[in-house]
Protein backbone atom coordinates (compact mmCIF):
# COMPACT_ATOMS: atom_id res chain seq x y z
CA UNK A 1 0.00 0.00 0.00
CA UNK A 2 1.41 3.62 -1.34
CA UNK A 3 0.90 7.05 -1.84
CA UNK A 4 0.28 7.32 -5.07
CA UNK A 5 1.38 10.96 -6.40
CA UNK A 6 -0.37 11.76 -10.35
CA UNK A 7 1.41 14.71 -12.23
CA UNK A 8 4.01 14.40 -9.98
CA UNK A 9 6.80 15.98 -11.78
CA UNK A 10 4.48 19.11 -12.54
CA UNK A 11 4.82 22.48 -10.20
CA UNK A 12 2.09 21.01 -7.23
CA UNK A 13 3.38 17.73 -7.52
CA UNK A 14 6.88 17.98 -7.30
CA UNK A 15 5.89 19.74 -3.67
CA UNK A 16 3.61 17.45 -2.74
CA UNK A 17 6.17 14.38 -2.69
CA UNK A 18 8.61 16.85 -1.00
CA UNK A 19 6.41 17.55 1.72
CA UNK A 20 5.10 13.68 2.05
CA UNK A 21 9.10 12.57 1.93
CA UNK A 22 9.47 15.06 5.32
CA UNK A 23 6.96 12.88 7.02
CA UNK A 24 6.84 9.39 5.72
CA UNK A 25 9.67 6.78 4.50
CA UNK A 26 9.95 7.12 0.22
CA UNK A 27 9.70 3.70 -0.25
CA UNK A 28 5.54 4.02 0.53
CA UNK A 29 5.45 7.45 -2.24
CA UNK A 30 4.53 5.84 -5.48
CA UNK A 31 5.11 9.42 -8.16
CA UNK A 32 3.05 9.15 -11.60
CA UNK A 33 4.57 11.14 -14.30
CA UNK A 34 4.40 11.01 -18.17
CA UNK A 35 8.24 11.35 -18.86
CA UNK A 36 11.21 9.44 -16.73
CA UNK A 37 14.13 11.52 -17.50
CA UNK A 38 11.95 14.24 -15.94
CA UNK A 39 10.87 12.52 -12.86
CA UNK A 40 15.04 11.25 -12.22
CA UNK A 41 15.58 13.50 -9.58
CA UNK A 42 12.37 11.92 -7.23
CA UNK A 43 13.56 8.58 -8.15
CA UNK A 44 17.12 9.90 -6.91
CA UNK A 45 15.45 10.68 -3.77
CA UNK A 46 13.95 7.11 -3.63
CA UNK A 47 10.73 7.39 -5.21
CA UNK A 48 9.04 4.61 -6.95
CA UNK A 49 8.22 6.45 -10.37
CA UNK A 50 5.62 5.14 -12.77
CA UNK A 51 5.54 6.09 -16.48
CA UNK A 52 1.51 6.66 -17.72
CA UNK A 53 -0.47 9.50 -19.14
CA UNK A 54 -3.98 10.42 -18.55
CA UNK A 55 -4.44 10.15 -21.69
CA UNK A 56 -3.26 6.18 -21.82
CA UNK A 57 -5.64 3.90 -20.05
CA UNK A 58 -3.63 0.95 -20.24
CA UNK A 59 -0.76 2.38 -19.02
CA UNK A 60 -3.40 4.18 -16.10
CA UNK A 61 -4.56 0.41 -15.23
CA UNK A 62 -0.97 -0.52 -13.99
CA UNK A 63 -0.11 2.23 -11.66
CA UNK A 64 -2.59 1.85 -8.91
CA UNK A 65 -2.74 -1.03 -6.59
CA UNK A 66 -5.18 -1.82 -3.75
CA UNK A 67 -4.86 -0.31 -0.69
CA UNK A 68 -3.32 2.77 -2.48
CA UNK A 69 -4.00 6.41 -1.21
CA UNK A 70 -4.02 8.57 -4.62
CA UNK A 71 -4.00 11.71 -5.24
CA UNK A 72 -5.36 12.89 -8.68
CA UNK A 73 -3.79 16.73 -9.56
CA UNK A 74 -5.85 17.90 -12.14
CA UNK A 75 -4.72 18.16 -15.55
CA UNK A 76 -4.10 21.18 -17.68
CA UNK A 77 -5.33 19.85 -21.14
CA UNK A 78 -8.58 20.83 -22.40
CA UNK A 79 -9.81 17.00 -22.39
CA UNK A 80 -9.02 16.87 -18.47
CA UNK A 81 -12.65 15.70 -17.63
CA UNK A 82 -12.26 12.84 -19.94
CA UNK A 83 -8.68 12.00 -18.31
CA UNK A 84 -9.99 12.49 -15.03
CA UNK A 85 -12.65 10.15 -15.72
CA UNK A 86 -9.94 7.74 -16.71
CA UNK A 87 -7.74 7.91 -13.80
CA UNK A 88 -11.04 7.36 -11.34
CA UNK A 89 -11.78 4.27 -13.36
CA UNK A 90 -8.30 2.80 -12.86
CA UNK A 91 -8.09 3.56 -9.58
CA UNK A 92 -11.78 1.67 -8.53
CA UNK A 93 -10.66 -1.33 -10.54
CA UNK A 94 -8.08 -1.01 -8.56
CA UNK A 95 -9.36 -1.02 -5.51
CA UNK A 96 -7.55 2.21 -4.21
CA UNK A 97 -8.15 3.08 -0.38
CA UNK A 98 -9.22 6.32 -0.87
CA UNK A 99 -9.37 8.58 -3.96
CA UNK A 100 -7.95 12.56 -3.51
CA UNK A 101 -8.64 14.92 -5.65
CA UNK A 102 -7.34 18.82 -6.14
CA UNK A 103 -10.94 20.51 -6.87
CA UNK A 104 -11.46 24.04 -6.95
CA UNK A 105 -12.65 26.79 -4.16
CA UNK A 106 -16.33 27.11 -3.33
CA UNK A 107 -16.98 23.50 -4.55
CA UNK A 108 -20.79 23.50 -6.19
CA UNK A 109 -21.20 27.43 -5.35
CA UNK A 110 -17.95 27.80 -7.99
CA UNK A 111 -20.34 29.08 -11.07
CA UNK A 112 -17.33 29.87 -13.38
CA UNK A 113 -16.27 27.93 -16.45
CA UNK A 114 -13.01 27.19 -15.38
CA UNK A 115 -14.85 25.20 -12.40
CA UNK A 116 -16.84 23.27 -14.37
CA UNK A 117 -14.45 20.20 -15.21
CA UNK A 118 -13.69 19.99 -11.59
CA UNK A 119 -17.04 19.61 -10.66
CA UNK A 120 -18.05 17.32 -12.91
CA UNK A 121 -14.40 15.18 -11.44
CA UNK A 122 -15.84 15.83 -8.35
CA UNK A 123 -19.37 14.17 -9.35
CA UNK A 124 -17.72 11.31 -10.90
CA UNK A 125 -15.57 10.43 -7.88
CA UNK A 126 -19.08 10.55 -5.94
CA UNK A 127 -20.39 8.36 -8.56
CA UNK A 128 -17.56 5.56 -8.45
CA UNK A 129 -18.20 5.05 -4.89
CA UNK A 130 -14.74 5.40 -4.19
CA UNK A 131 -13.63 6.80 -0.47
CA UNK A 132 -12.57 10.46 -1.35
CA UNK A 133 -11.04 13.67 -0.03
CA UNK A 134 -11.49 16.84 -2.42
CA UNK A 135 -9.08 19.59 -1.66
CA UNK A 136 -11.07 22.72 -2.61
CA UNK A 137 -8.32 24.70 -3.82
CA UNK A 138 -7.94 28.43 -3.79
CA UNK A 139 -6.25 30.71 -6.40
CA UNK A 140 -2.36 30.26 -6.24
CA UNK A 141 -0.48 33.04 -5.74
CA UNK A 142 1.66 32.28 -8.18
CA UNK A 143 -0.90 33.24 -10.79
CA UNK A 144 0.10 36.35 -10.06
CA UNK A 145 3.84 36.83 -8.72
CA UNK A 146 4.77 34.52 -11.74
CA UNK A 147 3.87 37.82 -13.64
CA UNK A 148 5.91 39.97 -11.64
CA UNK A 149 8.26 41.11 -14.97
CA UNK A 150 5.77 42.09 -17.14
CA UNK A 151 3.66 43.82 -14.18
CA UNK A 152 6.87 46.12 -13.25
CA UNK A 153 6.96 46.99 -17.07
CA UNK A 154 2.93 47.46 -17.43
CA UNK A 155 0.87 47.69 -14.51
CA UNK A 156 -1.23 44.87 -13.15
CA UNK A 157 -4.00 44.20 -15.62
CA UNK A 158 -7.47 42.82 -15.02
CA UNK A 159 -11.43 43.13 -14.66
CA UNK A 160 -11.74 41.68 -11.51
CA UNK A 161 -13.04 45.11 -9.86
CA UNK A 162 -12.58 45.30 -6.19
CA UNK A 163 -13.27 41.80 -5.72
CA UNK A 164 -11.12 39.73 -2.87
CA UNK A 165 -8.67 36.98 -3.17
CA UNK A 166 -7.78 34.57 -0.71
CA UNK A 167 -4.60 33.34 -2.37
CA UNK A 168 -1.79 31.05 -0.73
CA UNK A 169 1.65 29.76 -2.50
CA UNK A 170 1.64 25.85 -4.37
CA UNK A 171 3.63 25.33 -0.90
CA UNK A 172 0.95 25.68 1.69
CA UNK A 173 -1.56 23.52 -0.82
CA UNK A 174 1.20 20.86 -1.37
CA UNK A 175 1.56 20.95 2.89
CA UNK A 176 -2.43 20.59 3.34
CA UNK A 177 -2.06 17.77 0.51
CA UNK A 178 0.21 16.05 2.40
CA UNK A 179 -1.32 16.13 5.50
CA UNK A 180 -4.50 14.54 4.56
CA UNK A 181 -2.36 12.12 2.40
CA UNK A 182 -0.44 10.75 5.53
CA UNK A 183 -3.14 11.41 7.99
CA UNK A 184 -6.65 9.70 9.46
CA UNK A 185 -9.79 11.19 9.73
CA UNK A 186 -9.97 13.09 5.87
CA UNK A 187 -12.14 9.90 4.59
CA UNK A 188 -15.15 11.82 2.80
CA UNK A 189 -14.60 15.01 3.52
CA UNK A 190 -14.34 18.31 1.45
CA UNK A 191 -11.92 21.07 2.51
CA UNK A 192 -12.17 24.94 1.15
CA UNK A 193 -8.70 25.96 1.18
CA UNK A 194 -7.49 29.13 0.83
CA UNK A 195 -5.43 31.83 2.18
CA UNK A 196 -5.54 33.53 5.68
CA UNK A 197 -6.18 37.16 4.60
CA UNK A 198 -7.68 38.21 1.51
CA UNK A 199 -6.88 41.17 -1.15
CA UNK A 200 -7.94 43.21 -4.14
CA UNK A 201 -5.65 43.46 -7.17
CA UNK A 202 -5.00 46.79 -6.26
CA UNK A 203 -3.87 46.27 -2.92
CA UNK A 204 -1.79 43.49 -4.67
CA UNK A 205 -0.19 46.33 -7.14
CA UNK A 206 0.59 48.59 -4.20
CA UNK A 207 2.65 46.00 -1.92
CA UNK A 208 4.46 45.17 -5.37
CA UNK A 209 5.11 48.86 -5.74
CA UNK A 210 6.17 49.38 -2.16
CA UNK A 211 8.59 46.03 -2.42
CA UNK A 212 9.80 47.11 -5.74
CA UNK A 213 10.27 50.65 -5.41
CA UNK A 214 8.95 50.97 -9.28
CA UNK A 215 5.78 52.40 -10.08
CA UNK A 216 2.64 49.66 -10.61
CA UNK A 217 -0.98 50.10 -10.17
CA UNK A 218 -3.96 48.15 -11.17
CA UNK A 219 -5.50 48.46 -14.34
CA UNK A 220 -8.84 47.80 -13.96
CA UNK A 221 -10.34 46.77 -17.86
CA UNK A 222 -13.73 46.04 -19.14
CA UNK A 223 -14.25 41.95 -19.42
CA UNK A 224 -13.92 42.40 -23.24
CA UNK A 225 -10.97 44.53 -23.23
CA UNK A 226 -9.59 41.90 -20.91
CA UNK A 227 -9.79 39.18 -23.59
CA UNK A 228 -8.01 41.61 -25.60
CA UNK A 229 -5.17 42.01 -23.63
CA UNK A 230 -4.34 38.14 -23.12
CA UNK A 231 -5.56 37.68 -26.65
CA UNK A 232 -2.99 40.11 -27.58
CA UNK A 233 -0.32 38.53 -25.13
CA UNK A 234 -0.58 35.39 -26.83
CA UNK A 235 -3.67 33.55 -25.28
CA UNK A 236 -5.86 31.26 -27.53
CA UNK A 237 -9.05 32.94 -27.30
CA UNK A 238 -10.68 30.42 -25.00
CA UNK A 239 -7.85 30.57 -22.65
CA UNK A 240 -8.38 34.52 -22.45
CA UNK A 241 -12.23 33.61 -22.08
CA UNK A 242 -11.57 31.27 -19.23
CA UNK A 243 -9.54 33.59 -17.57
CA UNK A 244 -11.88 36.74 -17.78
CA UNK A 245 -14.47 34.19 -16.42
CA UNK A 246 -12.30 34.33 -13.45
CA UNK A 247 -11.99 37.84 -12.49
CA UNK A 248 -15.80 38.22 -12.94
CA UNK A 249 -15.88 35.37 -10.44
CA UNK A 250 -13.14 37.05 -8.19
CA UNK A 251 -15.54 40.29 -8.64
CA UNK A 252 -18.91 38.38 -7.41
CA UNK A 253 -16.70 37.47 -3.92
CA UNK A 254 -15.76 33.45 -5.53
CA UNK A 255 -12.47 33.19 -4.42
CA UNK A 256 -12.40 35.62 -1.17
CA UNK A 257 -12.00 33.76 1.82
CA UNK A 258 -13.66 30.40 2.65
CA UNK A 259 -12.97 29.95 6.51
CA UNK A 260 -9.63 28.22 7.57
CA UNK A 261 -9.62 24.84 6.74
CA UNK A 262 -6.00 25.17 4.97
CA UNK A 263 -4.33 26.87 7.88
CA UNK A 264 -5.79 24.27 10.58
CA UNK A 265 -4.68 21.57 8.06
CA UNK A 266 -1.13 22.31 8.07
CA UNK A 267 -0.92 23.83 11.72
CA UNK A 268 0.26 27.19 10.77
CA UNK A 269 -0.70 30.45 9.17
CA UNK A 270 -0.91 30.35 5.09
CA UNK A 271 2.20 32.21 3.43
CA UNK A 272 1.11 36.22 3.06
CA UNK A 273 1.01 37.42 -0.30
CA UNK A 274 3.36 39.92 0.78
CA UNK A 275 6.10 37.05 1.46
CA UNK A 276 5.08 35.72 -2.09
CA UNK A 277 6.26 38.67 -3.58
CA UNK A 278 9.62 39.03 -1.50
CA UNK A 279 10.57 35.59 -2.34
CA UNK A 280 9.38 36.12 -6.33
CA UNK A 281 11.67 39.23 -6.58
CA UNK A 282 14.54 37.93 -5.02
CA UNK A 283 14.29 35.46 -7.44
Amino acid sequence: MSIVVTAATGHLGTLVIDELLQRVPADQVVAVARNAEKAAPLADRGVEVRIADYNDEGALAKVFGAGDTVLLISGLEPNRREQHRAVIAAAREAGVARLVYTSVLGGPAADFDLAADHLATEQAILDSGLPYTFLRNGWYSEVYTDQIPVQLANGVVGSAGDGRIASAPRRDYAAAAAVVLFGDGHENKAYELNGDTDWTLTDYAAELAKQSGKDVAYHNLSPADHAQVLIGAGFPEPVAQLFVGVDDAIERGRLARHGNDLSTLIGRPTTPIADTIAAALKG
